[in-house]
């Protein structure tokens, strides 16, 4: 189960990232597509581990959706050859400012989806514990 899990979450995850390469444009050659997705990936991903911490989840779910299709989803090796590729040609602050960006943010976006899942598991007010 977990394996199947695992090839369907990495198959959703790289039709989205292509779809949404495709459909956001870059800025010049700053790679705008890439910085999005994988920004995106790491809040899915602060929010999941979170989530399935505090909660009973299936084990081939967190496979599923935190291997396969975050894995799938977000690129670490294209977000390291366009940061190299920048700097062969030329492009060194574009390359300064996308792996900044890429770090930074996604730091702050994976401390976001940890507060999100947080957030999403604290009892309401009125709740009896």
């Amino acid at each position: 189960m977990n394996i199947l899990a695992l090839i369907v979450g990495g198959l959703l995850g790289t039709l989205l990232r292509y779809g949404l390469s495709l459909w956001i444009p870059n800025i010049g050659t700053f790679p705008l597509s890439i910085l999005l997705i994988n920004w995106a990936g790491c809040l899915f991903l602060g929010w999941l581990f979170t989530v399935a911490a505090l909660r009973k989840i299936h084990p081939s779910i967190r496979i599923g959706a935190g291997t396969g299709f975050a894995g799938a989803f977000t690129t670490f090796s294209t977000f390291t050859v366009q940061t190299v590729d920048a700097i062969h040609t030329g492009h060194l602050a574009a390359a300064v400012a996308y792996l900044l960006t890429s770090l930074i943010g996604g730091l702050l976006m994976a401390w976001a989806g940890v507060r999100l899942g947080q957030k999403q598991q604290a009892p309401k007010a009125g709740d009896s514990a």
